[in-house]
């Protein structure tokens, strides 16, 4: 059976070999395919495995030899998925494999923010300590977590453990989902609703998806909620949040400070509001991206091409 892999470099950088899959066909690994080249790539494949390259409508009506595909993801929505079940082919995705490599860098960017380690760091490089006259000093506020309070926006697993990590810091943990069931069984939790939980959170951070109803929920009405001294993480879905209206927040001090691993248009632009925003931290979308991570997905994804090979169907999302 021929494999297509349309874009497999950030999976597999050379440090996540391919054997696993490789063992169940003829496969054939793209580190990067451009749009017009995805037909010339694609047309002869039975199985393609993609990640942020699309399958459109149009494309999956053109590949007639195409019988599964696996997205190199959480996210399926590269895929046209109504159009991919009309011509009969099942997509698998990858649902849990990032949860505790996302949940730690959100308390890197958060620790990040609170302490500015990185700062300090180069002050110390730079001589500053060498020359000081006292034993220690600071060139920001130190921040503690225990006693503050964290907000998460979509309490799935990513979430749930987020708020768990919070916890173990001493955190209060506020919540919203739209299915507000399974409580954690530690205390301080509420649920909130969003425009509550942005009023009285010290921390908001984002784990939803992003759907067409909440798409840019994350305006300067919502963020005018926040309190003056609060911050704000996004490690979700980059089209979650107006992204001038952060930067206009933070240049403004009407927050603390953000965090994004996620921006709306990936690579960022190099005119992105985000770039120049005061204390706004932005690393390039590496939260999911752990070697552990990567290991798990990629071999999720070879059970997924397995179980289809087999004729049973593993985490088919159409």
């Amino acid at each position: 059976m021929r494999i297509v892999v349309l874009d497999g470099y950030v999976l597999n950088p050379g440090d996540n070999p391919w054997d696993e899959v490789a063992e169940l066909g003829k496969l054939t690994v793209y580190d990067r395919t451009p749009d017009d080249e995805i037909l010339a790539r694609a047309r002869d494949a039975e199985i393609i495995l993609t990640n942020k390259t699309p399958l459109s409508a149009e494309t999956l009506g053109r590949l007639p030899k195409l019988r599964f595909i696996s997205v190199l993801a959480t996210g399926h929505n590269v895929v046209d998925i109504e159009a991919a079940r009309q011509h009969n082919i099942p997509v698998s995705n990858v649902p849990v494999y990032s949860t505790s490599s996302v949940a730690q860098h959100v308390f890197a960017l958060l620790l990040e923010l609170c302490l500015h380690v990185g700062l300090h760091d180069q002050a110390v490089k730079a001589g500053e300590w060498s020359s000081s006259i006292d034993f220690a000093f600071w060139k920001t506020p130190l921040i503690e977590l225990e006693g503050r309070r964290m907000g998460i926006v979509g309490f799935g697993r990513i979430g749930r453990r987020v708020g768990e990590l919070a916890h173990a810091f001493g955190m209060d943990v506020l919540a919203n989902d739209i299915r507000e069931v399974d409580p954690p069984d530690y205390e301080p939790f509420a649920w909130r609703t969003i425009p509550a939980l942005f009023a009285e959170a010290d921390v908001v951070s984002l784990h939803c998806p992003q759907t067409a109803a909440n798409a840019g929920m994350v305006n300067s009405e919502l963020l005018s909620r926040m309190k003056p001294d609060a911050f704000f993480i996004n490690a979700a879905r980059g089209g979650l949040v107006v992204e001038q209206d952060l930067a206009d927040a933070l240049n403004h001090g009407r927050i603390a400070g953000a965090a994004a691993d996620v921006v709306v248009s990936e690579p960022i632009p190099a005119d992105s509001p985000l770039l120049t925003a005061k204390n706004c931290i932005v690393t390039p979308h590496i939260a999911w991206a752990s070697l552990a991570a990567r290991q798990r997905l990629m071999k999720t994804t070879a059970d997924n091409v397995a179980a289809f090979i087999a004729g049973s169907r593993m985490n088919v999302v159409n």
